[in-house]
């Protein structure tokens, strides 16, 4: 089971990890936790209707991290439109934007978080293997790949061949360990999903 997850009983994900391994997988959660931003401020109304309906932001982050995370909805990823379709999917993008980013953070925040937890939990019980409920694992499937995301974007990955470059780093660039953990990363959420799959 080591360094991959395996299907539990009646659902769920089990991985063992060793010390190492759960502390670069929560220092990094928490991290991403820093980036996302913190959740509602302290004097947020108690109202739940007035929070559900509370705008969020309509510009896109200047963070190329926070972007690829949470990017335009409507964007040609095929080529550049036309400055009028620009300008129209600019407005449509920052509506969307408005109304769906607190949702979003909100929810990569709860998974970063789940992440956590469940780490801090394996701690106290001086265990190594880490089992998840199918809930918690959708969790970490989430953070996982918020996490790569993050760490792909630092790296500037867009494409497939730019992984392939990252194998033939020599060791003594800097972006190796971060190279290590994207790839080590990518093989956990690789063998989550298989295991999640019915």
């Amino acid at each position: 089971m080591s360094g991959q997850f395996e299907p539990l009983p009646g659902g769920g994900a089990a991985v063992a990890l060793d010390d190492v391994e759960i502390s670069i997988i929560r220092s990094l959660a928490a991290q991403l936790l820093e980036l996302i931003g913190p959740g509602p401020a302290e004097d947020a109304p108690d109202d739940p209707l007035a929070e559900l309906f509370a705008d969020g932001p309509s510009e896109p982050p200047a963070d190329p991290v926070l972007m690829r995370l949470f990017p335009d909805a409507y964007s040609d990823p095929e080529g550049t439109p036309g400055p009028k379709e620009t300008e129209q999917q600019r407005a449509y993008s920052s509506e969307f934007r408005r109304y769906t980013e607190n949702d979003l953070r909100a929810g990569k925040r709860e998974n970063a978080f789940a992440v956590i937890r469940t780490l801090d939990e394996l701690s106290r019980a001086g265990g190594s293997v880490l089992k998840l409920s199918p809930e918690q694992s959708q969790q970490w499937l989430g953070a996982l790949n918020d996490l790569r995301l993050a760490i792909g974007s630092r790296l500037d990955i867009a494409a497939e061949e730019d992984t392939d470059l990252l194998y033939r780093l020599p060791d003594e660039d800097p972006r190796k360990p971060m190279v290590m953990a994207y790839l080590w990363l990518g093989g956990l959420q690789e063998t989550l999903v298989s295991t999640l799959m019915p």
